[in-house]
């Protein structure tokens, strides 16, 4: 059956990427994404199943989603991960599968990933130093994670990508040392600015450290930043080169700088939730239709009717944004 279309909202943009949430379990736990103690992680039996997530996939990818990435939590705790990449990745359409991960278990699942067919890897790394980890994660680990992007370069990964939140009093002294050993590695790096989604309510907008800031800071030490032209307009990050032609930087700036104008995602949550924005607080429930008999026509009129009331914009650059998302991003999947 051809369902046909794009799914196109209101304000005329064209959706093409899809984040899947595959677990909101994880082994750390980051400030800026989930409670230190007191964890409230969902029953099994509430998440997706592989086949659950496929058939979804294969109906929005029918309706023009191209890209997809496999988020969490920390995707890499969910069991025989490599099964539901390898299923994906067959999946006729999907022009680029990737992956979000904290990095620690990539020692030992980098190579199987890699055989599955996945080929792009983000692996958040906020600091070099153990103390700016351990501020940050509230766990021991930055040498895992270090070694976790030995392990994907020496597997055969060539798009890798380090994502560092930035949170004002704790990674200033993180960012010259962040772009040197990226510079070294050979690595994209980008900076992501402090979002009002994590698990304790502690965000506050003087602690957000932005883009252009981390610019400023890398220009006088390292060296002047060249824009890069974007191949994709709805990507959310603000790219750039150095001037002597070694590494390139990015910046998302979801806090002081807005792209919701070119957005083209979608999330669907490991519960089987499928939410229009990373700030939204509305909901559409795909798991019932998928367990409960579902056509792939209504699937996809789900969907529709889910980018259909997606808003203009998610209001955090505005003097009275001061509701928080009724979700941390660990249940929301980056």
């Amino acid at each position: 059956m051809t369902l046909g279309g794009s799914l196109v909202d209101t304000f005329g943009r064209v959706h093409t990427s899809l984040r899947i949430g595959v677990t909101d379990r994880c082994n750390i736990r980051c400030t800026y994404c989930m409670p230190l103690a007191n964890v409230r992680f969902l029953p099994r039996q509430q998440i997706l199943t592989f086949e659950e997530i496929e058939r979804f996939v294969r109906v929005v990818v029918r309706l023009g989603v191209q890209r997809l990435r496999l988020t969490g939590g920390e995707p890499l705790v969910r069991a025989d991960l490599a099964v539901l990449v390898r299923r994906l990745a067959g999946i006729p359409g999907v022009a680029e599968l990737a992956l979000t991960t904290n990095g620690i278990l990539l020692p030992q699942y980098a190579f199987a990933l890699k055989e599955a067919g996945l080929r792009r890897l983000n692996i958040s790394l906020d600091g070099l130093r153990e103390e700016t980890f351990q501020k940050i994660s509230r766990r021991e680990g930055v040498q895992r994670v270090l070694d976790g992007i030995d392990a994907a370069q020496r597997c055969g990964f060539t798009h890798i990508r380090l994502n560092a939140v930035a949170i004002r009093g704790i990674s200033e002294t993180e960012i010259v040392p962040l772009a040197e050993y990226a510079r070294g590695r050979g690595l994209e790096l980008r900076f992501i600015e402090f979002m009002p989604l994590d698990g304790e309510n502690q965000w506050l907008g003087d602690r957000v450290l932005s883009g252009e800031e981390i610019r400023r800071t890398l220009e006088q030490a390292i060296g002047p930043l060249v824009p890069v032209p974007r191949t994709d307009v709805s990507q959310p990050a603000a790219d750039f080169q150095f001037a002597d032609g070694c590494g390139r930087v990015g910046f998302i700036s979801s806090v002081t700088q807005p792209f919701c104008g070119d957005c083209s995602r979608l999330r669907l949550t490991a519960e089987g939730k499928l939410r229009n924005c990373l700030f939204g607080s509305a909901d559409w429930d795909a798991r019932t239709l998928l367990r409960g008999g579902g056509s792939d026509a209504e699937i996809a009129q789900l969907v529709r009717s889910c980018i259909q009331a997606k808003k203009a914009g998610h209001g955090t650059d505005s003097p009275e944004f001061l509701l928080r998302p009724d979700r941390a991003m660990y249940q929301i999947g980056g």
